[in-house]
């Protein structure tokens, strides 16, 4: 069943449309080196989820998302990691990783998140910030071997302050 499922692939930077001309769209920012990852924190699992982009994982999908977590007191964790992608002289790296959490209780059809917080993180990924800090041991674990796992050139290409910030 694994060989039949297709591997989600991270964006890689793709030329810029804006280049050249001064019009609509010029300075606006691109999404197409942002990739979200999402991580099961119960099941130690990392996978890439586009759908996640736009709030429509199918962790996300049917889920009515609410302002606190005690609202949704037995949520499943889960991590959504933006991990933006760069170009540099020896190639690409992982470049801005940023967590944000949020729970689902698929009982009840709700779940957790801060909205806000998630558009923040991802600004945050595409300009490079590191920010995993906040994120549980074992999940941080799950996300070094994931990067790794992915593409170790990549990881190795990535700032040391990643790789630190990711060790347990």
């Amino acid at each position: 069943m694994a060989e039949n499922k297709k591997k989600m692939e991270f964006n890689i930077i793709k030329s810029d449309p804006t280049e050249g001309h001064g019009g609509f769209g010029a300075g606006a920012f691109s999404l197409d080196n942002v990739s979200p990852v999402i991580i099961d924190v119960n099941e130690k699992e990392a996978s890439i989820e586009v759908g996640a982009m736009h709030a429509r994982s199918p962790q996300e999908k049917g889920i009515k998302f609410l302002k606190t977590k005690e609202e949704v007191p037995n949520g499943k964790p889960y991590w959504l990691i933006w991990v933006t992608v760069e170009r540099g002289a020896e190639g690409t790296y992982y470049a801005g990783v940023t967590a944000c959490e949020f729970t689902v209780d698929r009982s009840i059809r709700r779940g957790y998140k801060s909205l806000p917080e998630h558009v923040n993180r991802m600004d945050k990924s595409i300009k490079g910030q590191v920010i995993v800090d906040h994120m549980d041991v074992s999940s941080k674990e799950v996300l070094a071997k994931f990067l790794q796992d992915y593409d170790a050139g990549m990881w190795e290409r990535s700032s040391e302050q990643l790789k630190t910030d990711l060790q347990a």
